[in-house]
């Protein structure tokens, strides 16, 4: 379909709830979301292009058509939404990592001698699946320690088959098996473990402790103190279990405390665990920046949740989600789990909220090189002004003047985000008898790209951004000289504030672009106009001086500009010509002018005193 096309279809849709999905050429679905009300979500992307991001406008180029679904509620939508966004895997999609390398621990409480597996994905089997949790190598780990602390077989033996077969093995001389394989041992008995081992997975860590002190109890009053030895010693390994392991698969954790964070190049999700006000343990993952945070926060905690198929009873989040209320009540469809989902407003919650974000915000500059951060602050930027590409090569322009004289100008050049010192230009403006900051720098932009167009040598890069210190005017003064050369490049000028600082950018029409909330964007655009500002205002200093300088010696009678020239080389300054001896002045000048330049300078000497 054509832009319009899509744009006529996107207008014919219902104001109903709803999810919808962008297909390119393919077929391929390249994006999934919901709306309240279709029509208007999706017409959105068709209606002012010009407003998108790049990221966005990227995607609604590869758009060829697109489908929707109608939902009976915005409930339905949300559902349907996460189901398709894990079936299709969208690459515009904010994505968690794929959680087939996450399996799942299986037990199946049907069977008469139930065991612990590992899964990679849950199954419709009927039995019980917790995780998924982080990679085999931990799911093993938390077998082998759930096996040692209950006393479970962890041999190759098949029950009941092999009950009565052959001996105790090592595993029960060890202490670390109960001897399951031997004549005696009851499948019920063997059950109430396992059962035990579930309400572990689950969370519920007191229950379990409640039990077993209850079982060692019973035994001892029965006068069974070898049963009631046996019940201790597991009821002091599960308080030894603790609850970190637990909590890093996910299932104990009372509180989570989500945290954003993106720079210019990554952006971390991270995620604290906390029990009884405890931080116990942390996930986190390292992903591409966002044009939206707060869509991507709201659409990497659904991924987070229903991929690990469990939840604490409490949520914090560093933004509001709007859909907060029926993500909860999907969590309690999927888990019978009441989950409170908020953003706090003061007290110890929010300073949990800022701790994570702290925390994602190390996480995310730890993997941040100096050229990925340089590359992003340049596709901000792009981002920021709807450049057609990232501004590799950006020159800065300005304009210094004394009372009107000594008129010059600046070209300053940032190549990848730093100063290329071999490319700055002065100029001096010519045939300006007043101060006229629009006329010299139409004068400088003209005369920098007219040899630019005849290639000379030091003017043949081509700017992919140019920066005027200035206004609206000032950038307007400098296109018309572009465009007098049939030329066009990307033209801002660089607004300070009543305090000397950078405060935007704006174009040549006088619409601003603020770039005080973008930090690197602003230290940069700062950087350039301070370095800018600067080389201009050595330029002028140093043409003045060098007036001054040549003046005063013009005064001097017999000294024309050959003289002068030797005394210069000679001396390097007028101050120290001052102070020469008449022998030192003699040895550059013939006696009767090295006489008049000491006798001009000490008579001055004289007359001020």
């Amino acid at each position: 379909m054509t832009f319009d096309q899509l744009k006529e279809k996107a207008h014919e849709l219902p104001l109903e709830p709803g999810v919808y999905l962008r297909q390119d050429k393919t077929g391929q679905v390249i994006y999934v979301g919901k709306a309240k009300k279709l029509r208007n979500r999706v017409s959105q992307y068709f209606v002012d292009a010009a407003s998108h991001t790049p990221k966005t406008r990227l995607m609604v180029s590869q758009i060829d058509h697109f489908d929707v679904i109608v939902a009976a509620s915005e409930f339905e939508a949300l559902v349907l939404e996460c189901s398709l966004i894990k079936r299709h895997m969208p690459k515009y999609n904010i994505l968690l990592k794929d959680d087939k390398g996450y399996p799942y621990l299986r037990i199946d409480l049907r069977e008469e001698y139930p065991a612990m597996t590992l899964s990679n994905r849950v199954l419709d089997d009927g039995a019980d699946y917790y995780g998924p949790f982080g990679g085999r190598y931990v799911t093993q780990q938390l077998i082998d320690t759930i096996r040692l602390t209950f006393k479970l077989p962890g041999c190759s033996k098949k029950f009941p088959r092999d009950v009565g077969k052959e001996r105790p093995c090592l595993n029960y001389h060890m202490n670390n098996c109960d001897a399951w394989c031997q004549p005696g041992k009851s499948p019920q008995t063997y059950q109430a473990v396992m059962k035990q081992v579930t309400l572990l997975l689950q969370g519920k860590y007191q229950q379990v402790a409640a039990q077993l002190r209850q079982q060692m109890e019973e035994a001892s009053e029965a006068l069974e103190f070898e049963q009631a030895a046996a019940y201790r010693d597991r009821l002091l390994a599960i308080e030894n279990l603790g609850k970190k392991q637990l909590v890093t698969a996910g299932t104990m954790a009372h509180t989570d405390v989500i945290g954003y964070y993106q720079s210019e190049a990554k952006a971390c999700f991270s995620v604290l665990h906390f029990v009884d006000g405890s931080l116990l343990d942390k996930d986190y993952e390292i992903l591409p920046v966002s044009d939206d945070p707060n869509e991507a926060v709201s659409t990497l905690v659904k991924q987070y949740y229903l991929s690990r198929n469990c939840a604490p009873k409490e949520i914090l989040l560093p933004f509001e989600m709007e859909d907060a209320q029926l993500f909860a009540e999907l969590l309690y469809q999927n888990l019978k789990k009441r989950v409170h989902i908020r953003v706090p407003q003061r007290g110890d919650n929010v300073r949990l909220v800022a701790l994570a974000n702290k925390n994602a915000r190390e996480e995310a500059e730890r993997v941040t090189s100096k050229e990925e951060r340089t590359n992003g602050t340049l596709k901000l930027l792009q981002s920021m002004l709807g450049l057609p590409e990232s501004p590799r090569r950006m020159e800065s322009f300005d304009i210094s003047n004394m009372a009107g004289r000594d008129i010059v100008a600046s070209m300053v050049v940032f190549q990848d985000g730093k100063p290329l010192k071999r490319d700055y230009k002065r100029f001096q403006v010519q045939d300006l008898e007043n101060q006229d900051d629009y006329a010299s720098m139409y004068q400088v932009i003209t005369r920098r790209f007219r040899h630019f167009k005849q290639g000379d040598k030091g003017f043949s890069e081509a700017p992919d951004l140019l920066l005027i210190d200035g206004g609206a005017v000032h950038a307007k003064t400098a296109e018309n000289a572009l465009r007098a050369l049939d030329l066009s490049f990307p033209v801002f000028g660089m607004v300070k504030d009543n305090r000397h600082r950078t405060r935007a950018l704006v174009t040549s029409e006088g619409w601003e672009i603020g770039i005080q909330a973008a930090p690197a964007v602003f230290a940069l655009i700062g950087q350039i106009q301070e370095e800018t500002h600067r080389f201009a205002i050595s330029y002028n200093r140093l043409l003045r001086s060098r007036r001054m300088r040549e003046s005063i010696l013009d005064q001097i009678p017999g000294v024309g500009e050959v003289r002068k020239k030797k005394l210069l080389e000679k001396f390097k300054s007028v101050s120290a010509i001052q102070k020469a001896s008449r022998e030192a002045l003699r040895e550059v000048l013939p006696a009767a002018q090295a006489d008049a330049v000491f006798d001009f300078f000490h008579s001055q000497q004289g007359e001020s005193t």
